[in-house]
Parts: C-alpha cells; structure tokens; sequence
C-alpha cells in the first residue's frame, strides 16, 4: 500500500470515528461504507442485509471459490473521554472497540481489489452490523440476499490491546468464548413497610442467589470445562422506604469455552433459581439476551492466515488459549471454512470498551495485507483489471 492510499484509510478512519453509531442504527455508517465501496469499482454492492448490513462483490470474471473478509459496523453505548482531533461527535456513543479501523481495513482490501482482481473466484467484503449485541451476524446469513454472496471462505480480525503492537495471535481450535446475558425475574407480593408478613418479598432469594450463581463458574483455565458465572445487575422493589418489594431481577453473564459446557451451565444456574424461587414462594421468569455462541476457527482457514502472516513478515504466534470475550464471527463457520487472528495494539494500549481506547492507524495496512495475502492463497494472484 501506498503512502498516499495509507493516508486517505487513515482519514477515512478518523472520520468514522466521529460519528460512531451503535448495534442497529448503523445506518449512516452503511452508507458512507456502500458509497466507498461503488466508488473502489465494487462489481456488486448489496445493502440493507439483516439491518444495515452491507456487502461489495469483487468478481475475477472465472470460476472459483468465494472468500469473504469480514468487519463490523457498530459502535458502543459508552462515551469517549479524550482530547482526539477527531473525539466523537456523537454523546454517548464511541467507536471504542476499533470497528472504525477494522471497516478501515477492509476498505483497504476493497482499493486493492478495484484495481486488480485474483485469478478466479469472488471475493465478498461483508460489514456486518450489530456485533456487539450478537444479533448482527444471525441476521445477516438468515437474509435472503446473502445466498447471492454466501462464501466458502471466511477470514476475520481483531485488535488486541495487551498484544504487542502489530503482532498476530491465532488460535488452533476455540477462539472466544461463548456467552449469554440471564435475566431472573423473581415476583412475590408487595405489602406495607410495617407488616412484610402480609406480602412474599424476593429479598431473601435474591441474596441467595448472587453468591450461588457467582459460585457455578469460578473460571480457570481455558478448556472445554470453563464456565465462568458474572453478576451484572440487581434490583429489589422501588426506592422508597413505605413498601416490602415485590419484585427483584438479577442479571447474570454465563460464559463458556465450548457450547456444550454453555448448555450444562445453562441448565445449572436454571435449576438453582428453579430450587431459590419455590423454597421462598415466589415466581420467575428467565430469559436471555446478548447470546453469543462459540468462534472456533476452521483448520484449513487457520492454515491460510498463518501463511499469510509469513507471506507479509508479520510475527504470528500460535496458541490454543481462546479469548474470554465472545465474537458472533462463530455464526459464519457454520457453512463456511472460517478463522479469525487477533492484531496486537500494543502492550500498554487502553483496553477494548475503556473510554479512553482509539485504534492505532499504523494497523490498517497490516491488516489488509494479511488478507490480500489470505485471498491470494485460495483465489490465485492478483493481476490489473
């Protein structure tokens, strides 16, 4: 890439940081991508897949595979505290898990791919919304329009802060965590401040079951029987000092490293509140939100993006060790060969979600040299158009 091209990602990151927008109202962001996309001689663009999801087609004119490189849309619910010429404009809202430099990055791809295209096949640029929510990548294979880009191929990244800068770290096997959001209604029956006897209050199951929920996954090593359970939330009744509650919630992260052991705990912390709830008279409810299953990356897809990283002199270290966060990348590996690596941003760089994290541009064109490299590997190399 070109200092000139390297410029124009960077301010085009700059940009998308000021306007983050969060899982499901990306929509401004999908436009400015589409229109990047038409104007970098995308054969293809589709837009509005499950959302705002947006996809730019790359064809070679030749039979062959399909490789798809995935980024996401999304911002967070969190607001930036820095002095950055280009801070978010949006209160509330920032661009503090780096999608703006992975979008970035695979518009990187898209520049290269609008002036010379592999030897066959297609390559897919997906911009996939609402990852943070883990309802984005559902959405998008369940569209109808993604039969008309489904890949066989799948490569994805993210930046990793704690790893040294511009490093790759790839995992053989599980690569995050899955996870879900538990949320326990536990009701009684409200009465007066000065006869509780008179009504069935939560109170004393909601104590209960903190600690006992928190007790079921004490994490550990990262192998197939990690389960680590994290209250989130309580509530208890109203605030005011005239009412014996009536009503609690508690909201609890489960996390896995296989689905299997995610059904198990699932099934543990169900039949503990089940146990709480009929000792102390009470109703319940439980639901889940935020699911995300396991990412676990396909051997072959593996193998290609560790040969990329030596194709480019990018250090690349492999470990078995996932990631304790979740990813709903997963979702693709379903009817694809898919991996995801991770991209250091540095030892000392602020952490994903801190109010205080910005994406380090000198990552952009490794980035997108890892996957220019990766689709070489399957579709041949690139020729001028």
């Amino acid at each position: 890439m070109n200092s000139e091209a390297a410029e124009r990602l960077i301010r085009l990151r700059h940009d998308l940081h000021q306007f983050p927008e969060i899982s499901g109202q990306e929509k401004e962001t999908a436009e400015k991508v589409a229109l990047e996309l038409r104007a970098l001689r995308a054969d293809q663009v589709l837009t509005s897949i499950g959302g705002h999801g947006v996809a730019g087609v790359y064809n070679s004119g030749k039979d062959g595979p399909t490789v798809a490189i995935r980024c996401e849309l999304d911002g967070l619910p969190i607001q930036e505290l820095s002095n950055l010429a280009y801070r978010s404009r949006v209160a509330g809202n920032g661009h503090l898990c780096g999608h703006d430099g992975h979008m970035a990055i695979v518009l990187g791809v898209a520049e290269q791919l609008g002036q010379n295209r592999p030897t066959k096949g297609r390559t897919v640029l997906i911009f996939q919304p609402a990852e943070e929510t883990g309802h984005g990548a559902i959405a998008y294979r369940k569209d109808p329009k993604f039969s008309q880009i489904k890949p066989d191929y799948v490569f994805s990244l993210h930046n990793l802060p704690g790893l040294a800068l511009g490093e790759v770290e790839l995992c053989a096997g599980p690569a995050n965590c899955a996870s879900r959001g538990m949320k326990v209604v536990l009701t009684g029956r409200t009465s007066h401040a000065a006869a509780p006897q008179d009504g069935v209050s939560p109170a004393a199951a909601l104590a209960l079951l903190m600690p006992k929920l928190a007790d079921l996954g004490k994490g550990g090593p990262l192998d197939a029987d990690f389960a680590l359970t994290t209250v989130t939330h309580a509530t208890l009744g109203e605030p005011t000092f005239g009412i014996a509650p009536g009503r609690a919630e508690l909201w609890v992260t489960l996390r896995a490293v296989a689905d299997a052991r995610m059904q198990s705990l699932m099934a543990e912390a169900e039949a503990l509140v089940a146990h709480t709830a009929s000792d102390q008279g009470l109703e319940y409810e439980i639901t889940y939100e935020d699911v995300f299953e396991a990412c676990v990356n396909a051997p072959e897809a593996g193998d290609i993006l560790r040969q990329a990283c030596t194709a480019t002199n990018v250090p690349c270290v492999l470990t078995s060790s996932p990631q304790k966060f979740s990813e709903d990348f997963g979702q693709f590996g379903k009817d694809a060969k898919a991996a995801m690596f991770w991209l250091g941003a540095g030892v000392d760089h602020p952490q994903l979600h801190n109010p205080d994290y910005d994406f380090p541009d000198t990552l952009i064109s490794i980035g997108t040299g890892i996957f220019l490299a990766a689709i070489q590997q399957v579709l041949g190399p690139f020729s001028p158009r």
